[in-house]
Protein backbone atom coordinates (compact mmCIF):
# COMPACT_ATOMS: atom_id res chain seq x y z
CA UNK A 1 0.00 0.00 0.00
CA UNK A 2 1.30 3.37 -1.02
CA UNK A 3 0.96 6.27 1.59
CA UNK A 4 1.61 9.71 0.59
CA UNK A 5 3.01 12.22 3.11
CA UNK A 6 1.64 15.61 3.12
CA UNK A 7 3.49 17.50 6.03
CA UNK A 8 5.85 18.88 3.68
CA UNK A 9 3.24 20.77 2.24
CA UNK A 10 1.53 21.91 5.39
CA UNK A 11 4.13 25.19 6.20
CA UNK A 12 2.93 26.19 2.53
CA UNK A 13 -0.20 26.27 3.34
CA UNK A 14 0.13 28.00 6.63
CA UNK A 15 1.32 30.98 4.58
CA UNK A 16 -1.17 30.88 2.16
CA UNK A 17 -3.96 31.38 4.74
CA UNK A 18 -1.67 33.72 6.70
CA UNK A 19 -1.47 35.57 2.96
CA UNK A 20 -5.24 34.78 2.44
CA UNK A 21 -6.17 36.31 5.79
CA UNK A 22 -4.38 39.23 5.54
CA UNK A 23 -5.95 39.89 2.08
CA UNK A 24 -9.33 39.15 3.57
CA UNK A 25 -8.94 41.91 6.14
CA UNK A 26 -7.98 44.29 4.44
CA UNK A 27 -11.42 44.44 2.15
CA UNK A 28 -14.47 45.94 4.04
CA UNK A 29 -17.53 44.01 5.21
CA UNK A 30 -19.99 45.93 3.02
CA UNK A 31 -17.88 46.00 -0.51
CA UNK A 32 -19.71 48.99 -2.29
CA UNK A 33 -16.98 50.09 -4.28
CA UNK A 34 -15.53 49.57 -7.95
CA UNK A 35 -14.59 46.02 -9.00
CA UNK A 36 -10.67 45.72 -9.28
CA UNK A 37 -7.92 43.77 -10.16
CA UNK A 38 -4.12 44.01 -9.09
CA UNK A 39 -1.06 42.92 -11.83
CA UNK A 40 2.69 42.65 -11.30
CA UNK A 41 3.73 44.38 -14.58
CA UNK A 42 7.40 43.66 -13.88
CA UNK A 43 9.71 43.63 -11.51
CA UNK A 44 8.91 45.37 -8.38
CA UNK A 45 6.33 47.41 -10.68
CA UNK A 46 2.44 46.51 -10.10
CA UNK A 47 -0.82 48.08 -11.30
CA UNK A 48 -4.43 48.51 -9.65
CA UNK A 49 -6.88 48.36 -12.42
CA UNK A 50 -10.67 49.99 -11.57
CA UNK A 51 -13.47 49.76 -12.98
CA UNK A 52 -15.07 53.43 -13.53
CA UNK A 53 -17.20 53.19 -16.17
CA UNK A 54 -19.11 56.76 -16.99
CA UNK A 55 -16.73 58.39 -14.38
CA UNK A 56 -14.81 61.68 -15.26
CA UNK A 57 -11.73 62.58 -13.98
CA UNK A 58 -12.96 65.26 -12.06
CA UNK A 59 -15.45 63.18 -10.07
CA UNK A 60 -12.14 60.58 -8.87
CA UNK A 61 -9.59 61.56 -6.23
CA UNK A 62 -6.44 59.34 -5.68
CA UNK A 63 -4.59 60.15 -2.09
CA UNK A 64 -1.58 58.20 -0.04
CA UNK A 65 -2.71 58.66 3.41
CA UNK A 66 -0.17 56.90 5.74
CA UNK A 67 1.24 54.24 3.66
CA UNK A 68 -2.86 53.59 2.57
CA UNK A 69 -3.84 54.32 -0.83
CA UNK A 70 -6.93 55.47 -0.91
CA UNK A 71 -9.36 56.26 -4.33
CA UNK A 72 -12.74 58.28 -3.92
CA UNK A 73 -15.52 58.71 -6.18
CA UNK A 74 -18.06 61.68 -5.64
CA UNK A 75 -20.39 61.87 -8.97
CA UNK A 76 -21.16 65.40 -9.90
CA UNK A 77 -24.68 66.39 -10.03
CA UNK A 78 -26.36 65.67 -13.33
CA UNK A 79 -28.18 68.73 -15.36
CA UNK A 80 -29.55 66.73 -17.46
CA UNK A 81 -33.92 66.31 -17.31
CA UNK A 82 -33.69 63.07 -18.75
CA UNK A 83 -35.68 60.31 -16.87
CA UNK A 84 -33.42 57.30 -15.58
CA UNK A 85 -35.92 54.22 -17.19
CA UNK A 86 -33.01 51.47 -15.92
CA UNK A 87 -30.02 52.41 -14.03
CA UNK A 88 -27.45 49.41 -13.98
CA UNK A 89 -24.21 51.01 -14.25
CA UNK A 90 -23.42 52.27 -10.46
CA UNK A 91 -22.61 56.06 -9.69
CA UNK A 92 -23.07 55.55 -6.43
CA UNK A 93 -20.30 58.01 -4.07
CA UNK A 94 -17.22 55.27 -3.20
CA UNK A 95 -13.99 54.98 -1.44
CA UNK A 96 -11.85 52.07 -1.82
CA UNK A 97 -8.51 51.83 0.21
CA UNK A 98 -5.24 49.80 -0.68
CA UNK A 99 -2.45 49.21 2.53
CA UNK A 100 0.88 49.67 0.30
CA UNK A 101 3.64 47.81 1.73
CA UNK A 102 6.85 49.49 2.36
CA UNK A 103 9.01 51.08 -0.17
CA UNK A 104 5.88 51.17 -2.48
CA UNK A 105 5.04 54.37 -4.08
CA UNK A 106 2.55 55.67 -6.39
CA UNK A 107 3.80 56.55 -9.75
CA UNK A 108 1.01 57.68 -11.65
CA UNK A 109 -2.67 57.46 -12.67
CA UNK A 110 -4.58 57.37 -15.77
CA UNK A 111 -8.09 57.01 -17.03
CA UNK A 112 -8.61 55.14 -20.01
CA UNK A 113 -11.91 53.28 -21.66
CA UNK A 114 -13.41 53.24 -18.06
CA UNK A 115 -10.77 51.45 -15.95
CA UNK A 116 -8.79 53.57 -13.35
CA UNK A 117 -5.04 52.46 -13.93
CA UNK A 118 -2.88 53.17 -11.23
CA UNK A 119 0.84 52.33 -11.42
CA UNK A 120 2.85 51.17 -8.04
CA UNK A 121 6.52 51.10 -8.01
CA UNK A 122 8.45 49.09 -5.32
CA UNK A 123 11.37 51.42 -4.46
CA UNK A 124 14.12 50.04 -2.07
CA UNK A 125 16.84 52.25 -0.67
CA UNK A 126 20.37 51.93 -1.55
CA UNK A 127 20.50 50.92 2.38
CA UNK A 128 18.92 48.43 1.88
CA UNK A 129 19.19 46.51 -1.59
CA UNK A 130 22.10 43.16 -1.34
CA UNK A 131 25.66 44.37 -2.33
CA UNK A 132 28.60 42.37 -3.37
CA UNK A 133 31.63 42.70 -0.87
CA UNK A 134 35.04 41.84 -2.89
CA UNK A 135 37.35 39.59 -1.57
CA UNK A 136 40.82 40.77 -1.52
CA UNK A 137 43.57 38.08 -1.98
CA UNK A 138 46.50 37.90 -0.27
CA UNK A 139 48.77 39.87 -2.50
CA UNK A 140 46.34 42.38 -2.65
CA UNK A 141 45.61 43.51 0.43
CA UNK A 142 42.14 45.29 1.52
CA UNK A 143 43.59 48.74 0.17
CA UNK A 144 43.58 47.36 -3.17
CA UNK A 145 40.40 45.84 -3.26
CA UNK A 146 38.00 48.69 -2.29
Amino acid sequence: MTTIDLRPFYRTVREFDRLASRLVASVTAVDTGPAFDILETGADRYAVHLAVPGWRRDELAITVENGVLVVRGEPAPEKSEARWIQRGISRQPFERRFALAEHVEVKGARLENGLLVIELARELPEALKPRVIPIATETSGLAAAA
